[in-house]
């Protein structure tokens, strides 16, 4: 009889943890992160059948990275737990933590048994306070530990990279307009520095937005008003540059005789029709229905 071949515990952890590592690195990142109304979830997602983003209860929100099999049945048993909770105590005792700790047990099961193999999967958890003080964030790795974060978190497979680029430059109380260019520039970053276009087609958003008058606070942003968004920050860096080249541009001589008095009039030109134009793009924001 043959001796059966020995593995220490502690390698075949490492080798699992290896193994679940590999399959999340495969995936596109999300990004989870604080502005002044509630939390953002940004996330590169082509696909508008599979979604890496979604609801859970009143104030609740998931976000995951990984197979989509794997993180689709955590989905399905938070929202079981948060609904049989909410009918059997009350709607207030549904909270981030306790469906986060529920994540943990199951995560950390699956990854200690020999059984089968672990879960894929990084999942986000949070939930939108009453005030920015009071919003909670867990990221929680296939091993099914917890991590409490702050601020901003990514997952994915160049979650490191974002992530230091975010604890740079996100800041309190950002509007959603800059939080929202923020988290797509981070995810446009690739791994060997250069950066990528990404467009509203290639993007999931949505936010837990404090601010709603319903419970449920949870809202997806898409279409034109994401579009909107995008352009609206993108206007507003334009705007800040202008000042500074219009000052160059006064600083040199004016130009004198006939030439002078067509570059006058051209200009006048020009700046009416700017100030016509700008009402209307504002009439045009304006008429832009929101989402749910």
């Amino acid at each position: 009889m043959s001796t059966p071949f020995y593995v220490s515990p502690q390698q075949a952890m490492a080798d699992r943890a290896e193994y679940a590592r590999k399959g999340i690195a495969r995936g596109r990142s999300v990004v989870v992160l604080q502005y002044t109304d509630g939390v953002l979830f940004v996330a590169e997602n082509p696909s508008r059948a599979l979604h890496k983003v979604s609801e859970i209860y009143d104030r609740i929100a998931f976000a995951a990275v990984g197979k989509y099999n794997e993180f689709e049945n955590l989905r399905i048993g938070g929202v079981r737990y948060a609904d049989l909770r909410g009918y059997t105590y009350h709607r207030e005792d549904v909270t981030a933590r306790g469906l986060a700790n529920v994540y943990a047990q199951t995560l950390g099961t699956i990854f200690s048994s020999a059984a089968e193999k672990p879960y894929e999967v990084e999942l986000i958890v949070a939930e939108v306070g009453n005030a920015p003080e009071d919003d909670q964030i867990y990221r929680l790795p296939h091993d099914g530990s917890i991590v409490d974060e702050h601020g901003s978190v990514a997952v994915g497979g160049n979650a490191d990279q974002i992530s230091t680029y975010l604890d740079q430059r996100h800041r309190d109380g950002m509007s959603l307009a800059e939080a929202l260019r923020l988290a797509v520039d981070s995810l446009s970053r690739d791994t060997n520095g250069g950066e990528r276009t990404l467009t509203a087609e290639q993007l999931e958003v949505a936010v837990l937005d404090r601010t709603r008058p319903q419970k449920r606070k949870f809202k997806r942003i898409l279409g034109r008003q994401l579009s909107r968004l995008l352009d609206e920050h993108a206007d507003a860096e334009q705007e800040k540059d202008e000042p500074a080249a219009d000052a160059g541009e006064s600083s040199g001589d004016a130009p004198s005789g006939k030439g002078g008095k067509s570059t006058g009039k051209s200009a006048g030109k020009d700046t009416g029709a700017e100030s016509d134009a700008a009402p209307a793009r504002r009439a045009g924001r304006n008429s832009s229905p929101g989402t749910g």
